[in-house]
C-alpha cells in the first residue's frame, strides 16, 4: 500500500528543513523516553513494596495489577491510531502524555491497592497511545531512505527509560520510600510538555485528510518533507481500520500482527524473567542481575544497527534475520558456559531481541501509507500486547512447575514463530503483488 502521487508543491530542502525535522525526532525521544520510564518503574520499586507490605501487596496481587498495566496498553494503542485520525495526531500526543503522566502521580497517591490498580491501569493506557504515533510522526518527518533506523532511534528511548528507572529506585526508595520514585518519574513530563506543545507540528498528512490542503502545504514546505495525496479523506471514521483487510490485505495484516505477539512475548518474558531464570539456572545473584542489565544495553545498540541495515535491505529482511538469530542466542543463554562468554551473549541476544520487535513497527509504518500508517501500528502494537501478557505467564508457569531450565528454550521457539509469521506476511505482499502485475 504504497503512498500516493506527491504534492506539486515541492518540498523545501536545507539547513533550516532538516534542523527543523531533527527537533520533531528529538521531541518524539524525550516523549518516549518518559513512557519507558513510566512503563519500567512499576517493576523497579515492586521489591520494595513487597518487602514492606505496602498497600497489602502480595506477589498474586502484583502481578495482577502489572497485566492491568497490559491491558490499559492494549486499548491505548488499539484506539490511539483511529483517533490521531479524527482530531490529530498532536492532539493524540498531548493527550496520551498527560494521561500517562497524572495516572502516575496517582499510583504514587493511592492508599489501596485497588486504587493503586487502577492508576496502573489507566497509566498502561496513556503509555500504549504514544508510542504507535510517535514512530509515525517519526516515520513522516524523516526522508523516505532513513524511516526504519528513525524508528530505531526513538525506540532506543524506550530501552534508555528501562534503563534509568532502575536507577531511579535505586536513589529515591530506600531513603525517600517507594511513592517519590513514582513522583519523581512524572515530573519531567510536566517541563517536557509544554516544550512539545508548543515546537511539535501537526501530521501534514492528517491535516491534509482533514481537508486542510493549504495548511498541509505550508507546514510540508516549512518541514521538507514529501506531501501525499491522500487515497481518502475518510468520511467513514474507520476507513483506516478496514483499508487493513481490503484487497486481501487480511492476511499480511493477520502474519504482522502474529509476529508482533512473538517480538513482545520475548520482549517481556525475557526482560522480565532472566534474573530469575538464571539464579534458577545457579548463577549469582549479582551477576543474574548484571544480566538485564547487558540485555538492555544491547537493546539500545541494536536499534541503531537494525535501522541503518534496514533501510539499505528492507525491514522484512531485518526482522526474519534478527529473529532467527534471537532463537539462536536466547537458547545458547540456557546452555552453561563461563560467566564472562555468556555476558556476550546475553549483550547479543539483547541487541537482536529488541530490535527485531522495533523492526516489525518499522516493516508495518513503511507497509502502509501516511494516513493508514497510525491505525494500523496502533493494531500491530496492541495485538502485540497479548504477547506482552503471556510471556511473563509462560515464564512464571515454567518456574512454578520446577522448569526454569526450559524457560529459554520456550522463548527460542517463540522467536523461530516471529521469523516464520513475517516470512509468510512478506510471501503474501508478494502474491499481491504479482496479481496486479
Amino acid at each position: 500500500m504504497s503512498s500516493s502521487a506527491t504534492s506539486p508543491l515541492a518540498p523545501a530542502t536545507g539547513t533550516a528543513t532538516r534542523r527543523s525535522r531533527t527537533a520533531v525526532i528529538a521531541l518524539c525521544w524525550g516523549l518516549v523516553l518518559l513512557d519507558g520510564i513510566d512503563t519500567f518503574i512499576y517493576g523497579s520499586v515492586l521489591p520494595k513494596m513487597l518487602g514492606g507490605h505496602s498497600l497489602g501487596l502480595t506477589p498474586d496481587v502484583a502481578g495482577t495489577i502489572g497485566s492491568y498495566a497490559n491491558f490499559g496498553m492494549l486499548l491505548g494503542t488499539i484506539l490511539s491510531g483511529m483517533a490521531s485520525n479524527w482530531i490529530g495526531r498532536r492532539v493524540t500526543v498531548f493527550v496520551s502524555v498527560v494521561i500517562f503522566t497524572f495516572a502516575t502521580l496517582g499510583t504514587g497517591w493511592s492508599q489501596s491497592s485497588g486504587q493503586f490498580g487502577l492508576f496502573r491501569f489507566v497509566c498502561g493506557f496513556g503509555l500504549g497511545a504514544l508510542l504507535p504515533i510517535a514512530i509515525s510522526y517519526g516515520m513522516e518527518f524523516t526522508s523516505r531512505g532513513r524511516r526504519a533506523l528513525a524508528t530505531g532511534i526513538i525506540m532506543t528511548a524506550h530501552q534508555t527509560g528501562g534503563a534509568l528507572a532502575p536507577l531511579i529506585a535505586l536513589w529515591l526508595v530506600d531513603e525517600h520510600g517507594w511513592r517519590t520514585a513514582f513522583i519523581v518519574s512524572a515530573l519531567p513530563a510536566l517541563i517536557l510538555l509544554p516544550v512539545a506543545f508548543k515546537l511539535l507540528p501537526e501530521s501534514p498528512t492528517n491535516l491534509l485528510t482533514r481537508g486542510r490542503r493549504a495548511d498541509a502545504e505550508l507546514l510540508a514546505a516549512a518541514y521538507g518533507t514529501e506531501l501525499a495525496e491522500p487515497k481518502t479523506h475518510h468520511v467513514d471514521k474507520l476507513d483506516a481500520l478496514k483499508n487493513l483487510f481490503r484487497h486481501g490485505q487480511w492476511s499480511t495484516t493477520l502474519c504482522f500482527w502474529l509476529t508482533s505477539f512473538a517480538g513482545l512475548l520475548l520482549v517481556y518474558g525475557v526482560g522480565q524473567w532472566l534474573p530469575k531464570i538464571m539464579v534458577e539456572l545457579g548463577y549469582d545473584t549479582g551477576d543474574s542481575l548484571l544480566f538485564s542489565t547487558f540485555l538492555n544495553v544491547g537493546g539500545i545498540c541494536g536499534m541503531l544497527v537494525a535501522g541503518r541495515t534496514a533501510d539499505r535491505i528492507g525491514p522484512r529482511k531485518v526482522v526474519i534475520a534478527w529473529f532467527l538469530l534471537t532463537a539462536v542466542f536466547v537458547y545458547l543463554m540456557g546452555v552453561h558456559m563461563s560467566v564472562g562468554v555468556l555476558y556476550a551473549v546475553v549483550f547479543l541476544a539483547g541487541l537482536l531481541l529488541f530490535s527485531g520487535q522495533t523492526m516489525v513497527y518499522a516493516t508495518v509504518g513503511t507497509h502502509h501509507n501516511d494516513e493508514d500508517r497510525p491505525t494500523a501500528l496502533g493494531w500491530v502494537s496492541g495485538m502485540g500486547r497479548f504477547g506482552a501478557i503471556f510471556g511473563p505467564w509462560i515464564g512464571g508457569a515454567l518456574i512454578e512447575a520446577g522448569n526454569a531450565d526450559i524457560g529459554f528454550t520456550m522463548y527460542a521457539c517463540a522467536a523461530l514463530f516471529g521469523a516464520l509469521m513475517m516470512a509468510l506476511a512478506a510471501l503474501t505482499i508478494r502474491t499481491r503483488s504479482a496479481a496486479r502485475h
